[in-house]
């Protein structure tokens, strides 16, 4: 296992039209892992799934794409339901939840992470409850250091109660942070009315050795300590959908780092300009073909390397 992945999976229902809505495997962090997987590296997933008809078709399908699971901890309480709408610039979401499965992950005592892990990935909702949200922090925490910790905090602000107490805590997470992805969305909720070139030097000084703002089909942009920002294009596709895009670029940039085998702060703060702007290439890429499908649907490794000319 190269990549560790926390949080939460869940059934996304996407809309098909008014109060039609099909069902499919989902969740950020299941999203990510997935793609990991696809890419090429052993990835393990940790969180708690329901033993319900969601939570066993959840099971299936990461088994099917490789994921290890030997750390999964199975609950009879419920599966969490997201429902998607397709709004024009954006998706809508609404997520049910109380008591579920994935919420109340709480495992004694922490897992101990297998020598070989070299990436610990955490972020998105499994952090807006009890008591999965103090757990996961305690293993990051635990983690800080010895893995490159990646976090992506994927903002849901409809189920954030108090986004000031949200952002004090966010800001407690950068600590242990590594390598900080996040969207321009993202940057607006948690520093609204910060430029984003601003906002994350301040993110620098808090942890961080690496900041990757994407900005959609616009590409994305790399904040590093004492260097020029680093920019990317968004490769041109016949766009079908967005969701997931951001999981596989999140998982894009891991798998490219373990490819270069930068697995220290110190390596991530070292890659030069051509290293970063591969990797940035590379995550880029994937998150472009994904949008090529329908639902979360992140490609493997030689379909990426293929659409980049690359040989493998």
């Amino acid at each position: 296992m190269r990549i560790a992945q926390f949080g939460e999976a869940l059934i996304d229902f996407t809309s098909t039209g008014p109060l039609a809505f099909q069902g499919h495997p989902g969740g950020s962090p299941l999203n990510t892992a997935v793609a990991c997987a696809r890419l090429g590296q052993p990835t393990g997933f940790f969180t708690q799934l329901s033993t319900d008809l969601f939570g066993e078709a959840l099971y299936r399908y990461l088994e099917a794409n490789g994921v290890d699971l030997r750390f999964v901890l199975r609950s009879a309480a419920p599966s969490t339901l997201a429902f998607v709408e397709h709004a024009p610039g954006t998706n809508r979401y609404a997520f049910f939840r109380n008591g579920a499965a994935e919420a109340s992950y709480d495992p004694r005592p922490l897992p101990e992470l297998p020598s070989e892990t070299r990436f610990v990935h955490f972020g998105s909702i499994s952090l807006l409850q009890e008591p999965a949200a103090s757990t996961i922090e305690a293993v990051v925490t635990a983690s800080a250091g010895t893995k490159l910790v990646v976090l992506d905090p994927n903002v849901r602000p409809t189920l954030i109660p108090d986004l000031e107490a949200y952002r004090a805590r966010f800001a407690r997470w950068l600590a242990s942070t590594d390598l900080l992805k996040l969207s321009d969305e993202d940057v607006d909720l948690l520093a609204p009315g910060v430029s984003p070139a601003r906002v994350a030097e301040e993110w620098l000084a808090a942890g961080p050795r690496a900041v990757v703002i994407t900005y959609g089909a616009s590409g994305a942009i790399l904040h590093r300590p004492r260097a020029a920002p680093l920019e990317v294009s968004a490769p041109a596709v016949a766009v079908v959908d967005t969701i997931g895009a951001g999981d596989t670029f999140t998982a894009g940039l891991s798998v490219a780092l373990a490819q270069r085998e930068v697995y220290t702060a110190e390596q991530l703060e070292g890659l030069p300009d051509e290293g970063w702007h591969q990797v940035l290439r590379f995550a880029a890429a994937a998150a472009a073909l994904n949008c090529t499908r329908a639902g979360a649907n992140s490609p493997h490794l030689a379909e990426v390397l293929a659409f980049l000319g690359w040989a493998r």
